[in-house]
């Protein structure tokens, strides 16, 4: 079946909430703008809507039947805290706000799925629509599920869109196993013995140590890693002295790790706390390292993701879907959500030419919204098949 009638007659509709969201950008915790909107349009069209959640977050139900099974189906509200330099009407109108990731596409692709339910009711179960706060460094999945999203919301499988730049319009890819990321944050700080640049023997010369830390950091992935595993270190700054002729006393050192599995993300922590160890001893300094979780890899699992491929498959054409897309080092905290219950993200094609996520210029195609649309509605009749 190709994409769904009923989601292009409805593609003008949901394209003006799309916009009205995209002008009016909230962030992390603070969409409660958008949350009203996305509430008042659940109530409209008759759906149960839990607010509260993860502070911004909600959660819309249609129940149909008798059967206890239950499917998830999740966007994001935030946008990110960055101008807008576009010029056209539907442009953000807060400063220092934008909506550069497209969450107010995934929200208004959601909420068209839970307006085209409501109408058809052609499944057994329940389906829960999930719109998440805070997904721009907030953790704002996590924060739901630590307020009970799971328990009181029972999902067999979790599926999530995220729109594509680059990816041809109409196109849908996926993999099992992971699709993106751990994204973790450290701070490597180096307290020697400043001194007169003269009389570098009397001192214990922090960017000296900082340098082999440097350098040493680089050998983690190339000497630690699996080369068929997909691992970056990044060093994003190194902070010390102020002067020609002195010698500081301390050095911070800050960067990142990008890791898609749970193993390499701790063989890397453990790694640079050695390495750091041995440059302490070594030169008679004291090194502090401070380890700063971020979001942990989004891993799909490979049943849930194989199923989304073939509902992807009957929207967009087999043409137009991949199963075995190449992950990215990105990050997303639907990761903590795919932790809990099985399920997929896909990714959908915001066009060949669209400029990418987090780009002041960047907008949500919505040419896209009938695919994504189809796509959760076909993904929720497949699963809760009346006849299964």
């Amino acid at each position: 079946m190709p994409v769904l009638p009923r989601a292009l007659e409805i593609q003008g509709e949901i394209s003006a909430i799309r916009r009205d969201i995209h002008a009016h950008p909230e962030l992390a915790f603070e969409e409660y703008r958008t949350s009203d909107v996305v509430a008042a349009k659940l109530q409209e069209w008759g759906l149960e809507v839990t607010r509260g959640l993860g502070k911004t977050g909600l959660v819309g139900t249609l129940r149909k039947g008798n059967s206890l099974k239950s499917i998830g189906l999740r966007a994001d509200m935030d946008c990110l805290p960055m101008d807008e330099t576009n010029d056209f009407a539907h442009r953000s109108t807060n400063p220092g706000r934008m909506h550069a990731c497209g969450h107010d596409g995934h929200t208004a692709m959601l909420l068209g799925a839970a307006k085209m339910l409501s109408e058809t009711r052609n499944f057994e179960g329940a389906v829960h629509f999930i719109f998440q706060p805070a997904e721009e460094g907030g953790g704002g999945a996590k924060v739901m599920i630590e307020d009970g999203l799971f328990e009181k919301f029972p999902c067999d499988a979790v599926f999530a869109i995220h729109n594509k730049p680059g990816l041809p319009l109409g196109h849908i890819v996926t993999k099992g196993g992971p699709l993106l990321a751990a994204a973790d944050r450290w701070d490597i700080h180096i307290k020697g013995k400043g001194g007169h640049a003269a009389h570098p023997h009397t001192t214990l010369d922090p960017m000296v140590v900082g340098a082999n830390i440097v350098m040493a950091l680089q050998t983690i992935v190339s000497r630690n890693i699996d080369p068929i595993d997909s691992s970056v270190v990044t060093v994003g700054f190194f902070h010390a002295g102020s002067a020609y002729n002195v010698i500081p006393g301390e050095a911070h050192i800050g960067g990142t790790t990008r890791t898609t599995t749970p193993e390499n993300r701790a063989l890397i922590e453990r790694r640079i706390d050695e390495i750091c160890e041995g440059a302490a001893r070594m030169h008679g300094v004291k090194i502090e390292v401070e380890h700063k979780p971020g979001y942990p890899p989004t891993v799909n699992d490979v049943d849930q993701a194989r199923f989304a491929a073939d509902v992807a498959t009957g929207v967009c054409g087999e043409h137009a879907v991949k199963d075995n897309t190449r992950p990215s080092m990105g990050a997303e905290d639907f990761s903590y959500m795919l932790e809990k219950v099985p399920g997929a993200m896909v990714w959908l094609g915001n066009g060949g030419d669209s400029v990418s996520l987090h780009n002041s210029r960047y907008d949500f195609n919505d040419m896209a919204i009938p695919f994504g649309v189809s796509f959760f509605v076909r993904t929720v009749e497949r699963f809760l098949d009346t006849k299964a």
